[in-house]
């Protein structure tokens, strides 16, 4: 079914500093205690029709990993959409909906997923947001930022070494203390 509207967004959450991760990989700095009085409230209700919109991610080899260890104690957070993990390694695929995919991005993007989806989210890690950058295949980026500076770890965009026009599309304040900030790329 192709579509007119496809879309690809690079979707990460990360400190003030612009880290998606502690060196050790530990999320626990996601769990914020901020609160923000102005901020937007969101129910399980809304998460869930909103997320019902994506209907492809892509991620790399660590980020899969993160999530297959993540999902032992909160379960499996991408749910049945069909999920495409990018690597040149040999990984376990415990879910129906994964698929692993070693080879070119722009083919990827252009003969399986544009003719297939619609809402497609690149969800980590650096070194995939780079290439998707690099390449010029994210149509928009939303970073989520939480209230905290960790000082350390790894770097939203991994020595993107180019620079990148965005424009600001939307902006959201939690009652948790999150920012999330939706950039347009321009191309």
């Amino acid at each position: 079914m192709p579509t007119d509207s496809f879309k690809i967004t690079i979707h990460m959450v990360s400190s003030l500093d612009g880290y998606i991760a502690k060196k050790d990989n530990s999320i626990s700095w996601f769990e914020t205690t901020d609160s923000y009085e102005q901020g937007v409230s969101v129910t399980e209700q809304d998460v869930a029709e909103f997320l019902k919109a994506i209907d492809c991610y892509i991620m790399g080899s660590r980020t899969y990993e993160l999530a297959l260890e993540l999902s032992k104690s909160y379960g499996w957070a991408y749910g049945d959409t069909p999920t495409i993990v990018l690597t040149h390694r040999t990984l376990p695929v415990e879910r129906p909906n994964v698929e692993i995919y070693s080879g070119d991005l722009d083919k990827l993007v252009n003969e399986r997923l544009k003719p297939n989806y619609k809402n497609v989210w690149v969800v980590g890690g650096a070194a995939l947001v780079r290439d998707f950058v690099r390449l010029n295949l994210a149509d928009e980026i939303r970073q989520s930022i939480l209230p905290i500076i960790l000082g350390d770890g790894t770097p939203f965009f991994d020595h993107l070494g180019q620079e990148q026009a965005l424009h600001l599309r939307d902006l959201k304040a939690y009652k948790n203390g999150m920012v999330e900030l939706c950039y347009e790329v321009r191309k």
